[in-house]
Order: C-alpha cells, then structure tokens, then sequence
C-alpha cells in the first residue's frame, strides 16, 4: 500500500456569499479570530489576496462511467493577466472512502515524462450537520502537458491509466468529453498558512467556481493542506488541533458553509438529477 503524504482540509462555502472579491479577506478574517482559540498560529502570505485564475474541465464518458467508479478525470488551464498558460495540469484521480480501496489502485501512467503521484487524506464536514467531518482517501496522478487528446474516447485513455481498464467496466469505445458541458472558472486566492504546531503546518486557500459561460458562482471553498513524510508519524495533538480547528471553522461561520457535497459531485449533478458516486 502507498502511504498518505497528505492530509487537506475542505470546507464548501456558499457561492452567494463571494458577491465581491472582498469577500475573500472577509472569510479569513474569521478564520483569524477562531484560530487562536484552538493555539492554532496564523500567516498571512504578502500577497494572499493576489487572485488566480484557473480553467477546470471535468470529462468523462455519456453515462460518466469514471465517476461511477470512483475516477476523476480533470484538466486544468492556468491564466496570467487574462491569457491561458502553454502548459496545462490533467489530474487522474481515485477517491473513495476506504483507505485500502484507494491505496490498491495503482494511478501511474503509462507515458513519458514526469508523474506527480500525491495520496491523500481528504477531511469534509458531514453531509448534513455542522460541526463533524468524515474521510475520503484521494490516489491522484498529476501530469503536466501530456501529449493525450483527450476526446480520443476511453480506450485511448486506458492505454495511458491501464487500472482504468481493471477498475472501469465500461465500453472501451466509449467517447470522453466535458461533463454537462459546463466549463469551470476558478478564482483562487493563496492567502497564508496555518500552524498546528510539533511540525505541521499547512497551506490555506480560498476559492469560488463559477460557471465560465454565464459567470455565475456554483461554489467557494476553503481548504488548508499539510505534506508530511510519513503518515504514522503525524503527532496526535497537532492532528487533534488541526481536527478541532476544522470543525470550529464550520460551527463559527455557519452562514458560509455549504453541506452535502463535493465541487465534483456539484459538476457532475449541474441541473440534473443525483449521480451515484463513492464520494460518501
């Protein structure tokens, strides 16, 4: 089994709420009067509020064969000053809620080049009250530009991720193309760190999705995530102290939060009827 290098926080926040970028130092702010409660130490990067922008593009088969077992597959195009970078991130990703499920699924490609390959621990709030959270393991590849077209349809795809093949019983000709045809504008701001203490810290980011199309927010979110070396070396009171922070943020600003989903779930389910998934 691999191990978890990464443990990351998330907490959907209300799309209502981002009517102006403002809105981005008002949601850290409260984070910085919760924190100190729970000895948590909070950093403020120079230019957490520089705002980033980010195409997403979910894609998968007709009858989302990928994200009914448990595969995401996810493009992403950075923009500087307005203009899309030469180079793009596509994101090849298992999520599931046992962690010997997602450690078992081997995500390295069958492609030259470099492969960031990232296993997670992923917190979220319970689906439907504040205060809790629950887990999903995430095995993700990361791949920067690679030469894959992506609407060559699923065999193609399988060549390169040969688990998909094993863990998707799909059609092999099936086409892939973009989810509900919704392309995903996101708007992130890096805003600072947080300091658990005995070693862990842990980066925080707020950002919205919006629909590119109309403009519209589909949802903001709050996320923090540590990188360690080794998962059973994490110290208990530094998790325990980053857990009860977690749950704070949820049960203080409860008129930010947004239960019972992911940004993923939320994209595939874009004006239509509930997908079944493993996200829990």
């Amino acid at each position: 089994m691999d191990d978890i290098h990464y443990l990351e926080c998330k907490i959907l926040l209300r799309p209502e709420r981002f009517f102006d970028p403002h809105q981005f130092e008002v949601y850290w702010h409260k984070l910085g009067l919760i924190a100190p409660e729970f000895k948590v130490g909070v950093t403020t990067n120079k230019d957490g509020f520089k705002r980033q922008v980010r195409e997403v593009l979910f894609y998968d088969t007709p009858d989302y064969d990928l994200y009914r077992n448990a595969f995401i597959l996810r493009k992403r195009t950075f923009y500087t000053d307005g203009w899309p970078e030469p180079e793009h991130e596509l994101t090849l990703k298992f999520r599931h809620p046992d962690l010997a499920v997602a450690a078992a699924v081997d995500v390295v490609p069958h492609l030259s080049g470099h492969a960031d390959i990232k296993f997670k621990e992923e917190l979220l709030p319970l689906k439907d009250s504040l205060g809790g959270m629950r887990s999903l393991y995430s095995h993700n590849c990361v791949l920067l530009s690679p030469g894959l077209v992506l609407n060559e349809g699923l065999e193609r795809i399988t060549t390169v991720f040969p688990e998909l093949a094993e863990h998707c019983p799909a059609d092999k000709a099936a086409t892939i193309s973009l989810v509900n045809n919704l392309p995903v504008e996101e708007v992130q701001v890096n805003v600072g760190s947080f300091d658990f203490g005995h070693g862990l810290t842990a980066k925080a980011t707020i950002a919205v999705w919006r629909d590119r199309a109309t403009e519209s927010a589909i949802i903001g979110e709050f996320a923090f995530q540590a990188k360690f070396d080794r998962y059973d070396a994490l110290h208990a009171k530094a998790r325990e102290r980053a857990e009860a922070f977690f749950k704070a943020a949820q049960t203080r600003a409860p008129e930010w939060v947004k239960l019972g989903a992911t940004k993923t779930a939320l994209v595939y389910n874009f004006g239509k009827q509930l997908v079944a998934s493993h996200e829990g």
